[in-house]
């Protein structure tokens, strides 16, 4: 029976299917939790499981049709004034992201996206912060890293995660809040994106089906959890969250996780 669901959404083993559904569980209740981290937990398991393209277009089809409906409770809370500059930036790199998706080799790709990773893990990790509201400038910055890395492999949550958890002036609520604007905006920009370079097509539309539910559920009951944390524990799951799949994403670990 799982071969034939397997092969039924296009699957090319059941295994395969199997350990996409469990990384859509685990990335649904990390995403609830923290606002971000699906694509960074999902992305090492899809990419050897189907391509570092036929992942960047799954994950999008996944997240797409929670990321509005999540954001919706958020919107009155979410400081604009703080996201509008970074969506600037974002749009502006979001195609570079899909020219360097659909043109690096695979393993370089990784191999990058998991250095700038522990990179700014290290920074955070050290006690880096900024006390100042954040410039325009630096804004837009941050908006095109975003925006790169989530035309290349949805990681657009990353590098601004990483900009609201070093800032002395957010709590948790509000960085999530901003996280849910934010990620209610950018998928459309990538989404265009997307769609005009050919990453997303029907046969990656038909896959992501099946993992709508787990993901869906799993999120909610992430959501809950984030009720029950305190801002220490969740500066704690984020970090841990952001290294754990920085270091799954290594090339250099394919041979033992597989």
């Amino acid at each position: 029976m799982l071969v034939d669901v397997s092969a039924y959404f296009g699957f090319a083993t059941p295994s395969s299917f199997l350990a996409l559904v469990a990384a859509a569980l685990l990335g649904g209740l990390v995403r609830g939790f923290t606002g971000f981290g699906f694509a960074m937990v999902f992305v090492p398991i899809a990419t050897m499981s189907i391509g570092p393209v036929g992942a960047a277009g799954l994950i999008w089809l996944v997240d797409i049709p929670f990321a509005l409906p999540l954001a919706l409770s958020s919107f009155k809370r979410v400081a604009w004034r703080e996201v509008f500059p970074l969506l600037a930036g974002a749009t502006v790199c979001v195609p570079l992201g899909v020219w360097l998706l659909t043109s690096l080799d695979p393993v370089l790709s990784r191999w990058i996206v998991a250095i700038s990773i522990l990179v700014a893990l290290a920074a955070l990790v050290t006690g880096w912060r900024y006390k100042a509201a954040p410039g325009v400038p630096l804004s837009l910055g941050v908006g095109g890293l975003s925006g790169t890395a989530s035309g290349m492999a949805q990681l657009g949550g990353m590098p601004v995660a990483i900009f609201w958890l070093a800032s002395q002036n957010n709590n948790p609520r509000q960085t999530k809040d901003n996280l849910n604007g934010y990620f209610a905006l950018l998928p459309g920009i990538t989404g265009v994106a997307y769609w005009l370079s050919g990453v997303l097509n029907w046969g990656v539309f038909w896959q992501a089906l099946p993992l709508c539910v787990p993901y869906g559920l799993a999120m909610l009951v992430g959501a809950k959890l984030f009720t029950f944390a305190s801002e220490q524990t969740f500066r704690r799951i984020a970090y841990l969250i952001i290294g754990m799949a920085a270091i799954v994403a290594l090339p250099v670990l394919d041979g033992w996780i597989r």
